[in-house]
C-alpha cells in the first residue's frame, strides 16, 4: 500500500522499506512510526518474503523523534508517542523474516534506537551513531534500551552520558553493526548480506528467529527447556526432517517453507 512517508518495494523475495522524509532528516514522528509498524507487520504476514530491507533517503539515516512534535506535547500525549514507537521497533524483531538494516549516514537518538532494533545492520564509511540526549536536557532513556543491548554497559554508558558520536569502525568493533562498507557498495553489500542471511528453509529461519530473541531474555536452564522443546519438535516435521533426510539420501533438500 500507499504510505505518506515511506516508500515499499519488492524484487524477488525481498522488500525494501524506505524512510522518506530528507527534508526532515527522516525524523521519526508519531505518523512515521506508525506507517513503519504497519508496514513491517504486513510484510511479516506475506509467506513468499524472505528479507526486510530498512533503508533511508538523504544524508541521514534518521534524526530521530520529531522535535517539534514533542515540543508541543502534553504528558499524556508523549506517554502515546512513545508507546507508539515501542511498538513500532519492536516489530523489526517480532515479523519472522530477516530484518537488514542500510545506514547511510547519522543515526542519532530513535534513530539509533531504529537501526539497532534491526537483526543486522549493514552501514557505510560515513554512518555515525549518537544518543545525544546524555549532553542535553532529556536523557535518551527508550534509544537506550535497543542500543544498550547491542554494546554493553560501559559502551552503552558513555554513549548515554556523553553524548558523542560514535563513527562506522568504533560502532563495527562495539558490536552496534555487522559490516561496514564504501559509501559506494552500501546497496549492493546490503542485498548480498541479505541473499546470505536467508539461505534455506524461510520457515525455519521465522521460527529461528523468535525462538533465539526468546532464550536470550531466560535463565540458562530456561534458555535449553525453550530451545530443546521448539528444536524437537522442529526436526520432527516439515523442512526440519527434510534437512537431515537430504543429508542422508545425498541430495539437495527441496524447502517447502512450512513445518
Amino acid at each position: 500500500m500507499d504510505y505518506e512517508n515511506l516508500r515499499c518495494e519488492r524484487e524477488g523475495e525481498i522488500i525494501t522499506i524506505t524512510l522518506s522524509r530528507p527534508d526532515r532528516r527522516n525524523c521519526l514522528s508519531t505518523q512515521v512510526l506508525r506507517e513503519l509498524e504497519h508496514a513491517f507487520r504486513m510484510t511479516g504476514e506475506q509467506d513468499d518474503v524472505a528479507g526486510i530491507v530498512l533503508a533511508s533517503t538523504g544524508p541521514v539515516f534518521s534524526s530521530g523523534h520529531d522535535l517539534a512534535e514533542m515540543a508541543v506535547m502534553t504528558e499524556d500525549e508523549l506517554r502515546n508517542l512513545f508507546d507508539v514507537c515501542t511498538a513500532a521497533m519492536k516489530s523489526l524483531a517480532e515479523v519472522p523474516q530477516v530484518v537488514i538494516a542500510q545506514v547511510q549516514g547519522l543515526a542519532t537518538a530513535a534513530g539509533a534506537q531504529l537501526a539497532a532494533s534491526a537483526d543486522l545492520v549493514v552501514v557505510s564509511e560515513e554512518a555515525r551513531f549518537s544518543t545525544p540526549g546524555g549532553k542535553g536536557g532529556l536523557f535518551c532513556h527508550t534509544p537506550m534500551v535497543a542500543v544498550a543491548r547491542q554494546v554493553g554497559r560501559k559502551r552503552a554508558a558513555e554513549m548515554a552520558f556523553t553524548g558523542g558520536a560514535i563513527d562506522a569502525a568504533t560502532a563495527l568493533q562495539w558490536g552496534l553493526v555487522n559490516r561496514v562498507v564504501p559509501a559506494a557498495d552500501l546497496e549492493q553489500a546490503t542485498r548480498d548480506f541479505m541473499g546470505y542471511a536467508t539461505r534455506g528453509s524461510r520457515y525455519a529461519k521465522g521460527l529461528g528467529k523468535a525462538t533465539m530473541y526468546a532464550q536470550m531474555d531466560l535463565t540458562f536452564e530456561d534458555a535449553y527447556e525453550l530451545a530443546a522443546d521448539v528444536m524437537s519438535g522442529a526436526a520432527a516435521d516439515g523442512d526440519g526432517r527434510e534437512w537431515p533426510t537430504a543429508f542422508v539420501e545425498k541430495r539437495r533438500p527441496k524447502w517447502s517453507h512450512r513445518g
